[in-house]
């Protein structure tokens, strides 16, 4: 559950990025505004204080807050930081865009600030572009001068107005539509102007042109600093990308298409333009799954002898190194009465067994070659000869992109591989990263490994290439946080020796039963770490100390991190319990590491 304290333009554009999640959210404004026309928002108005805001958000479940309230309502911001310091909830500060800060302006941390300088400067009559709650900060000057203070004109603000006993023939009322701030000048002839640094949506430019025109000096109160702990946005695409870091559950994640889906409809914009000799601009094709999808092409260049075409990949919201890259097919006919991919630009050439693709070919994966043939024949069946087709893919970033993925390991040289199974990318995907894994394991194994080396990422493979320098690195497999699949794997191609390298603290979620050791499905569990402890004949003293225990790696302060310490004993014999359920035939090895390197052998 996210809640949005609003009331402003910036408080609108989050709830209508926030209404598309088709989830309901909380919109949290200090009076009852005109409601938003949203589905899925629920109303909340009035005050919120610490001790309010900190039981909704426990009573609700609140993930995240997100602050898109007026700049200058620095209570509300000051209770915001409270509570999600309390309740160490992340806070986005969705920010107003503001206006280079000019040196012929002068520029005041407060209105006290202010105050000082027309006395100082003996200044006596003035005009407040400042709003109706600025009225008591200024009243020292009000009192004794002639200021007039535009606010809103609205009966809440005019009631306000009127609690202070602030002159009523000295109020102006803000218009939107109506750019009057010039006429006002000029009707008042004020020695000065008083604003507030309240950004585009506050009209804070309309103001600053206004003055200069008149020629009159622009005094500008800076808009308060929020709290570092506040996380500024100041645009919907980053908005975006930070709730579904923040919260993931909230936005739908986009799924994207695969190179192969993109190389398909690259092969049938280049076929069809050369059978045609005419330009293609768009190209539907049909997944695996029989959904149609239509892709838009670029870069159609046709001859009488070939053609080619390009289509951009869009990854979604998937972490995809080829998302944006262009994807090309250049195509030309050939009489053996066959399809032929032929090696083409930044495209990786298969040079290790084990893979499904033979040694030497392109690596244009199965699934894409498959859809790529079923095209050749939907458009060349009009031909009576035995026509076949020559088809290069070719990716003209693909040999550097290749660099950031794992192809080196499998044996793919020159560039990038072209995959897909359905077509369809879907972002974050536990399946797509266990594919991965299991395609590193199998070309290990068909290249004569008996001896894997597992392990969770870059920090523990640095220290078990140390351990085992003479091992080529496609002995080395990362396993994320998916040890059960990854040792399932092993065990299926039948691989002689595993060796599993894992930290202490996935090492603590091992020995528990947890094959996966991801955080948002599994947690340090003292009471599991206790059990262990006591198991190992720990001392009063160490069960003690794991009552401070914050996080599992902290667990080398209370029990040495050495050969022969009983409670690593009993963590190494759980863990291994636990991956012997599935990982039957191959012998084992256990490395527990802690932060610093140091390795433990069971």
């Amino acid at each position: 559950m996210i809640i949005v304290f609003g009331g402003t333009t910036e408080g609108r554009i989050v709830a209508s990025q926030l209404n598309k999640a088709g989830k309901k959210f909380y919109y949290s404004t200090k009076r009852e505004l005109k409601a938003l026309e949203l589905e899925n928002v629920e109303h909340l108005h009035g005050v919120m204080d610490v001790e309010r805001m900190h039981s909704f958000c426990i009573e609700k479940g609140i993930k995240l807050i997100i602050d898109a309230a007026h700049p200058f309502a620095e209570k509300l911001h000051g209770t915001i930081e409270t509570v999600s310091e309390n309740l160490k909830l992340p806070v986005l500060r969705y920010e107003r865009q503001y206006i280079e800060r000019e040196d012929d302006m002068n520029w005041f941390d407060s209105f006290d600030e202010v105050l000082n300088y027309l006395e100082e400067k003996e200044i006596k009559k003035v005009v407040a572009f400042t709003g109706v709650n600025t009225i008591n900060k200024l009243k020292p000057f009000w009192e004794k001068n002639e200021c007039w203070l535009r606010i809103l004109n609205t009966n809440i603000s005019i009631k306000e107005a009127e609690k202070t006993g602030f002159p009523e023939d000295k109020l102006l009322f803000f218009s939107a539509e109506k750019d009057d701030e010039l006429e006002i000048l000029e009707k008042i002839k004020p020695q000065c102007i008083i604003t507030k640094e309240s950004g585009v949506s506050g009209y804070f430019e309309r103001k600053l042109q206004a003055a200069k025109e008149f020629g009159v000096k622009i005094l500008v109160v800076k808009r308060p600093q929020l709290s570092d702990n506040f996380e500024v946005v100041d645009n919907e695409k980053a908005l975006e990308k930070r709730i579904k870091d923040l919260h993931p559950s909230f936005l739908p994640l986009r799924s994207g298409f695969t190179t192969g889906a993109c190389a398909t409809a690259a092969t049938k914009g280049a076929l069809r333009a050369l059978i045609t000799q005419v330009n293609q601009t768009k190209a539907d094709i049909q997944l695996p799954s029989g959904r149609r999808v239509c892709f838009p092409l670029l870069n159609c260049v046709y001859t009488k002898e070939s053609a080619s075409c390009m289509v951009r990949k869009v990854a979604g919201d998937d972490p995809d190194v080829t998302n944006g890259a262009l994807i090309g097919v250049r195509v030309s006919f050939n009489n053996t009465g066959k399809v032929v991919f032929t090696k083409g630009e930044g495209v990786g050439t298969v040079t290790l067994p084990g893979l499904d693709i033979p040694v030497g070919e392109p690596a244009v994966n199965p699934v894409p070659r498959m859809m790529i043939k079923k095209i050749v024949k939907e458009l060349t069946y009009i031909y009576e000869d035995e026509r076949g087709v020559d088809v290069s893919v070719f990716v003209p970033e693909g040999e550097e992109l290749a660099k950031k993925t794992l192809n080196g390991k499998l044996g793919i040289v020159g560039g990038i591989s072209i995959i897909g199974t359905s077509g369809i990318v879907k972002p974050f995907s536990k399946s797509a990263f266990v594919a991965s894994i299991e395609r590193e394991v199998d070309v290990a194994k068909s290249n004569g490994c008996e001896h894997i080396v597992i392990n969770s990422g870059a920090k523990s493979e640095k220290y078990l290439r140390d351990k085992y320098p003479s091992l080529p690195d496609i002995n080395f497999v990362h396993f994320g946080n998916f040890i059960g699949d990854t040792l399932k794997r092993i065990d299926k191609v039948g691989m002689k020796k595993a060796t599993l390298g894992i930290m202490l603290g996935k090492a603590v979620k091992l020995a528990e039963g947890h094959l996966d050791t991801h955080s948002k499905k599994v947690l340090m569990n003292k009471e599991f770490i206790r059990e262990m402890a006591i198991e190992s004949g720990a001392k009063t003293e160490q069960l003690e100390q794991l009552n401070q225990l914050t996080m599992a790696r902290e667990l080398v302060n209370i029990f040495p991190f050495t050969e022969g310490e009983p409670f690593y004993e009993v963590l190494a014999k759980r863990c291994i319990s636990v991956c012997k359920t599935v990982l039957v035939d191959t012998e084992l090895e256990l490395l527990i590491i802690d932060n610093y390197g140091n390795i433990l052998t069971y």
